[in-house]
């Protein structure tokens, strides 16, 4: 029996030790003040700095204003990553909106989150493009 644990012990030892493990660049995108309509894509960038690959299993967000895609492939140790996000923009006021990741890392479930204003008004950007194509 004394056996069995010690095997037991090392097994898992052995199992913790060569863990996929990642870290972000950054786990909170803020958009600032945007106009309505603008691009709602951003890209979290992550760096798999565990000696195994990384497989994202599926991505869940908050509600449906909010749009996760996940890599295709495993990320190998020491490559970088990308989870793109998008954010409907054609919801005007403040967001703060979460996307749960599902992966094989040593903690399976990683949160991240985005958030900015989605103003009503159009930007100089746009006046000054509708003004000259007149």
């Amino acid at each position: 029996m004394k056996v069995f644990f010690t095997v037991l012990f090392l097994g898992l030892i052995n199992f913790s030790a060569t863990a996929q493990e990642f870290k972000f660049e950054e786990e909170t995108i803020n958009y600032g003040k945007i106009d309505k309509g603008s691009n709602g894509e951003r890209i979290f960038v992550f760096t798999n700095v565990g000696d195994q690959p990384i497989i994202i299993k599926k991505i869940q967000s908050s509600c449906g204003c909010t749009v996760p895609k996940k890599p295709e492939k495993p990320v190998m140790p020491g490559e970088k990553g990308e989870i793109k996000v998008s954010y409907a923009t054609n919801r005007v006021g403040g967001f703060s909106k979460s996307i749960t990741i599902y992966s094989n890392a040593k903690n399976p479930t990683k949160v991240l989150r985005i958030k900015g204003l989605v103003n009503k008004g159009i930007s100089l950007e746009k006046e000054k493009s509708i003004l000259t194509d007149s």
